[in-house]
């Protein structure tokens, strides 16, 4: 394998003059310079993408920080920003926070991300004081995406899950349901993060709205998982009379409503309606009613937001599909939100309420 020292030799120059040649310098000489190119091309040398990178001062490397890779959103948003910015020459540094304290107080901290990364991309992660402070004093840019607070001075991509759980909760009221259950988010699963705040906000604003007292005992909290979407539907079924309908934070829990309710003897929708939030790769298998969030498109957004900080270029297959929302900014002057559409997805675990 050819080496930068048998350019160098051969070109009768440094090694510091080849590598300023080959970068474009303007302190070589335009002879000194075609000799250099002319014994590259004569040993076919190629000069390394990650060490040109590195000689200018930059890593080529974005950090992108997921509570938990397995679940489908988080999932999801890292192919979408790993694909976007492989195809305009970065790489991605994955940090899977998987629930360990120990490896996010190491992640979140200067000493971690110095010099190893160029930008960072916080998906859904919740951040304490110690940590605004420690990306503060990074000075690197980044991008949020969730409903939270986010980083001052980073942009934020996300939905508006006020209005997408207004939005799930209104379609079961239009279908003439009154006696609506919501599996939340436990507040102390670090996947809820503000999510669980929002979308019960809107499902009961969307109960104030058709006249109607939001009722704690429909109210049940669990984790964003199937498993907690089964465990707390089980818990409503053991309160007493069950709701004719239930709107679980996310498709997941929604998932294991419908395997509670099965496992209880009850049909969906036939005896309880069911709808989530996501568009889970398998909502459409099962079925299941929901309201449709854009995962990979907030990731690519994300990912699009950070390409002209870095001095990318906007390239691949993505190009233009969301638009760049460049000079939008906050009345404060701080990076705005950058809200995506929702839809609402109607499928067969929705009906009117069985006629008592």
């Amino acid at each position: 394998m050819t080496k930068i020292d048998d350019v160098a030799r051969l070109a009768g120059v440094s090694t510091a003059t080849v590598s300023r040649a080959l970068r474009g310098l303007p302190t070589v000489s335009a002879a000194t310079r075609r000799r250099v190119l002319a014994a590259a091309e004569q040993l076919q040398y190629a000069v390394s993408p990650s060490a040109s990178r590195l000689a200018g001062g930059k890593t080529g490397t974005v950090a992108v920080v997921v509570p938990r890779i397995t679940r489908w959103f988080f999932g999801t948003v890292v192919e979408a920003v790993e694909d976007y910015l492989h195809q305009n020459g970065y790489d991605l540094l994955l940090y899977n926070l998987g629930g360990r304290e120990q490896t996010r107080q190491r992640v979140l901290r200067p000493a971690s991300l110095h010099k190893r990364v160029d930008a960072i991309i916080l998906v859904a992660t919740p951040l304490r004081p110690a940590d605004l402070t420690a990306l503060t004093k990074l000075a690197l840019p980044g991008v949020t995406i969730s409903s939270g607070s986010g980083v001052p001075g980073w942009p934020r991509v996300r939905i508006d899950d006020v209005a997408a759980a207004r939005t799930a909760t209104r379609h079961l009221l239009d279908l003439g349901h009154t006696r609506i259950a919501h599996i939340s988010g436990d507040p102390d699963d670090e996947l809820a993060f503000t999510t669980h705040l929002d979308r019960r906000r809107g499902y009961q604003e969307a109960l104030r709205a058709a006249g109607l007292r939001p009722d704690p005992s429909l109210d049940v909290e669990s984790q964003f998982t199937v498993d907690g979407g089964t465990r707390a539907t089980a818990e409503l079924l053991a309160r007493g009379e069950p709701p004719t309908a239930i709107f679980a934070a996310c498709d997941e829990m929604a998932m294991g409503a419908m395997t509670a309710l099965r496992d209880a003897g009850l049909r969906v929708p036939q005896d309880v309606s069911v709808i989530g939030i996501d568009d889970h790769d398998l909502a459409g298998v099962l079925g299941l009613s929901t309201i449709a969030q854009p995962a990979a498109e907030q990731g690519l957004l994300a990912a699009r937001m950070l390409l002209d900080p870095l001095g990318g270029r906007v390239a691949g297959p993505y190009a233009g599909l969301v638009p760049a929302p460049r000079g939008a900014e906050a009345d404060d002057g701080s990076p705005a939100s950058v809200i995506l559409p929702t839809r609402l997805v109607v499928r067969e675990s929705t009906a009117p309420p069985r006629a008592n």
